[in-house]
């Protein structure tokens, strides 16, 4: 280990890390945080992740963009998302996506 990376590390929590106690010691307390939070959450929908190229983002963007200075104040990505999934033909799909 480099001088810079010793320092990162406290040599004790390194060993809590490694035997387990530090997660277990702290996995108690946040859990019960994480269901609180999670009763709180609307039920209607999901926040996931997704991958999309940069190319693709950019003209998702525009478009959300322009959707905007049209007078769709509320527009945005997921919304826009949700339309193009609306308007998707399958049958249209050609094979190799």
């Amino acid at each position: 280990m480099s001088g810079a990376t010793k320092k990162l590390f406290d040599g004790e929590e390194v060993a809590e890390v490694l035997s387990g106690t530090y997660y277990k010691a702290r996995a108690v307390q946040p859990r019960a945080e994480l269901r609180a939070v999670e009763e709180e959450r609307p039920a209607h929908y999901k926040v996931i992740c997704i991958s999309l190229y940069n190319e693709d983002l950019a003209r998702l963007d525009g478009m959300v963009d322009e959707l905007k200075r049209r007078g769709f104040t509320k527009a945005n990505r997921s919304a826009l998302i949700r339309f193009a999934l609306e308007q998707a033909d399958l049958d249209k799909v050609k094979k190799g996506m």
